[in-house]
């Protein structure tokens, strides 16, 4: 139990479990149960909880102190290897000419895991200075050096400012509503591929 003693370790339990909570809530309000339970389990093994514990300090991800400290972070880059809501998963070798690594696209539901990650990345570290224009806020910053597939990254866009914009009731509704249309393409596709045209 010494190893428990350790604040660090303790707190950086609750920062992710707190965050895996507020995703798991979204997750089950759009109707994406599976991914709510799956979000985020690697943070628990130890190359990731043990580097966040580490470098925890509260008020930001600890992978960027890892990565200020060492030049890179070990926690994630084993992370974003293994969780398909973060856009960096689906960085691979292009065929368009003169681009050698590019975004691809993202199916619907990753969007939307990645868009409900954000909020509640954003409402647990900014705590009561938390608004619904924080998500998008925070996006604004570093938006330029996305490496996404467009219609993918339009998507998130859309997301996180109608979120700023109309709050988390009417953008939730959209959500579970472009869930719905997604299923029944992707339904659709399948039926064409194995069955040929209905």
């Amino acid at each position: 139990m010494k190893f428990w003693k350790n604040w660090r370790l303790r707190e950086h339990f609750g920062t992710i479990t707190r965050h895996r909570k507020l995703v798991r809530q979204y997750c089950f309000r759009v109707g994406l149960y599976r991914q709510g339970l799956l979000h985020d389990l690697s943070k628990y093994s130890p190359v990731e909880f043990l580097v966040g514990a580490r470098y925890f300090q509260g008020d930001r991800s600890p992978n960027n102190a890892e990565r200020e400290a060492k030049g890179y972070s070990s926690a994630w880059l084993h992370h974003k290897g293994r969780n398909k809501h973060h856009f960096e998963y689906w960085i691979d070798y292009t065929l368009k000419p003169g681009q050698i690594l590019g975004g691809m696209k993202m199916p619907t539901p990753y969007v939307v895991e990645m868009f409900l990650d954000r909020i509640a990345a954003c409402r647990v570290y900014q705590k009561d200075a938390y608004t619904q224009a924080s998500p998008w806020l925070y996006h604004k910053k570093s938006r330029q050096y996305h490496v996404m597939e467009e219609e993918s990254f339009q998507l998130l866009e859309r997301l996180l400012k109608m979120l700023a914009v109309r709050g988390e009731a009417e953008t939730f509704r959209y959500v579970r509503k472009i869930l719905r249309e997604d299923k029944r393409k992707r339904f659709a596709a399948f039926c064409r591929r194995n069955f040929g045209k209905p």
